[in-house]
């Protein structure tokens, strides 16, 4: 396995490059925007294609990296669904599952820093973003945090995992990069509580100041989706409403970008293809699924995805391969949802 922890001293932010062999897919947890660069740098220099970049939860002391590496990589963005970001292809929710070639991360809801932090449970380790750091826990006063929540996910959900569990938080501070379960358990002071009042109580009294970068990265990372309006303006999209109506229609094909979990938790449409985003370079070449369906059959493609993201960037592929009879449905499923179209099991 690859393994890459990446440290921004300004924010004091780990980040986590992931593969399972060299010429892979890889995925990256927590980018700082300032580093994308050097990422970008060390995926070329171990032959990585990143597909996948998750953020633990909404960040307040750096802008994420999340929008900059979907801009250059076309990697599926990934955060919870608890998230206030406007856009990102793909949100989990506790027991989903994030998997690349060869690596899975179980998703493990764990709110109370804020009410949208994760962390990302592989093998004989656990990313904790913010909820556990090294002899420390994350501040729970801003972002709908809640000391009393993040005792649960800690005492209740962390801590319950094996003594040996390695622990690669977001964060650092002092120079520490890993820890595990036990030694956090028995040496981080925050954890030698007696009771769930007592550990609000210390959370509660912490008087800290704000992060300097926190009116700036909120907002910011708060913004990070595609901008899904440039293809309505080109008649590459339909609304939600319009899909609808379209439904059936024989000169349209319905594509679902979608990975299989995503089908069975949420439905699909009607008469769908499924053709998961991560293969759709090879679905659109000469002698590919999608390539010999649309030049067969004359029919216009329409992609869809969760969100709308994952569709825009297939658009866009579609068109750089030469196919331009393709559009597909702005906001995705939700969009579709929300108007009241109808679903299938997945």
């Amino acid at each position: 396995m690859i393994f890459r922890q990446l440290f921004d001293s300004v924010s004091g932010t780990y980040s986590y490059i992931l593969a399972s062999r060299a010429g892979g897919e890889a995925l990256i947890l927590d980018p700082v925007l300032e580093k994308v660069d050097r990422y970008c740098q060390l995926l070329r220099e171990l032959d990585l294609k990143l597909v996948k970049a998750v953020d633990t939860h909404l960040h307040a002391d750096h802008v994420t990296g999340l929008g900059e590496l979907r801009n250059r990589t076309h990697c599926v963005t990934i955060m919870g669904e608890q998230s206030k970001a406007d856009v990102v292809a793909m949100r989990v929710s506790e027991g989903d599952k994030v998997t690349i070639e060869g690596i899975t991360l179980d998703v493990m809801y764990t709110p109370g820093h804020t009410d949208d932090s994760y962390s990302f449970l592989m093998g004989d380790r656990v990313f904790t973003g913010d909820t556990l750091l090294i002899r420390g826990t994350g501040r729970t006063d801003f972002q709908n945090g809640s000391a009393r929540a993040q005792y649960d996910s800690i005492f209740n959900r962390l801590l319950k995992l094996p003594d040996e569990t390695l622990v690669f938080p977001a964060h650092d501070y002092k120079g520490d990069t890993v820890s595990t379960i036990g030694e956090e358990r028995r040496c981080n002071p925050r954890l030698q509580v007696r009771s769930v009042d007592e550990y609000v109580e210390l959370m509660n009294n912490l008087k800290l100041p704000n992060p300097r970068m926190m009116d700036v990265a909120v907002p910011a990372n708060m913004h990070v989706g595609l901008r899904q309006d440039d293809l309505a303006k080109e008649g590459l999209s339909f609304t939600a409403r319009e899909a609808i109506e379209s439904l059936g229609r024989p000169e349209i094909l319905l594509v679902d970008l979608r990975e299989t979990s995503e089908r069975i938790k949420h439905g699909t449409l009607a008469g769908a293809l499924h053709a998961p985003y991560p293969g759709i370079g090879e679905s659109l070449k000469p002698g590919g699924m999608l390539r010999e369906v649309a030049t067969a059959t004359g029919r216009r493609i329409v992609f869809f995805c969760a969100f709308g993201e994952r569709s825009a960037m297939a658009v866009a592929a579609a068109k750089d391969a030469g196919l331009a009879n393709t559009a597909h449905i702005a906001g995705g499923i939700d969009a579709w949802k929300k108007a009241g179209g109808p679903v299938l099991p997945g």
